[in-house]
């Protein structure tokens, strides 16, 4: 048996996974993210990552199935994530503004504005946390960086997706392509000297959260929103950067025309891996920014 024999044996494509487990497609996305469906690589070719058997065997087997996975990826706008947290929606905004809360995702209307997203129940769980910001007035800090202009939304949903990219990251070179994804190719460049290097990490690029839409202005708004623009978030994306090459460069080189390097697809030996990476990046959900 071959090795892609050996991981499509035990496992369902990405879309038969979604109807086996009840979802539509955008659902069974969010819950891969957020991690309630675990997923395994697609093979040495590097095809779509694929679901065990087992794994959905186990979300079907939960008492509350299909309605509590259903319930668990459920995403509400501004205006029905402040009736659940029963405020305003302009105080809604201003919390998400601040870093209160974090967009798990987002759509373009159709005046090409950005609808960010929320998970119900992280809103509830907020809402039940916090009832000191859900009445009266709100505290002096969160007022100054409203004043200042201050507006995460995007950051932190990045931040999420990091996270999310890093835990799927089956060794250091896919794990600093997925930070070199918040970067532009010039940000890159400066850190990666080795245009060699630069290549890998872009044929390891993650695929992007969205379809790219037909309209070139809608796709510039997506693109930009998927790298880093404050400068804070840059210089700490290029530090990781650097960091996660020093572990790939550790582990083995790029690969090069003269056939040096390793083979695509190869897994790193026992030992290696994106554990360590992960522990000294701290990046993840711990990454996105905290209101203060």
């Amino acid at each position: 048996m071959t090795m892609k024999e050996a991981v499509t044996a035990h496992t369902v494509a990405y879309g038969r996974a979604a109807q086996q487990l009840s979802l539509k497609r955008n659902e069974f996305d969010l819950a891969v993210q957020l991690g309630h469906v675990r997923t395994v690589p697609g093979g040495v070719d590097g095809g779509r990552p694929r679901v065990a058997t087992e794994e959905i065997e186990r979300l079907r087997a939960a008492p509350d199935f299909p309605a509590g996975l259903r319930d668990r990826v459920r995403t509400v706008g501004t205006t029905s994530a402040a009736e659940l947290a029963s405020i305003t929606g302009d105080r809604f905004t201003k919390l998400a503004r601040t870093g209160h809360l974090t967009p798990a995702t987002f759509y373009l209307n159709r005046y090409r504005t950005v609808v960010w997203l929320y998970v119900a129940g992280e809103v509830r769980e907020f809402a039940a946390r916090h009832p000191e910001l859900l009445t009266g007035r709100l505290p002096a800090p969160v007022r100054a960086r409203l004043d200042a202009g201050e507006d995460v939304r995007a950051r932190n949903w990045r931040a999420r997706r990091l996270g999310l990219l890093l835990r799927r990251a089956d060794d250091p070179w896919a794990a600093a392509a997925a930070i070199a994804s918040l970067l532009t190719s010039d940000q890159v460049a400066e850190v990666v000297g080795d245009p060699y290097e630069r290549a890998h990490l872009d044929l390891l690029r993650p695929a992007p959260p969205h379809a790219r839409p037909e309209s070139l202005a809608a796709r510039d708004i997506i693109d930009r929103l998927q790298v880093a623009d404050d400068p804070d978030e840059i210089m700490w994306h290029r530090m990781s950067l650097a960091l996660a090459l020093e572990e790939a460069r550790a582990l083995r080189p790029a690969p090069r025309p003269d056939g040096t390097g390793h083979r695509l697809g190869q897994r790193p030996p026992d030992g290696h891996g994106r554990t360590g990476l992960l522990h000294r990046l701290r990046l993840g959900r711990r990454r996105v920014v905290r209101a203060g």
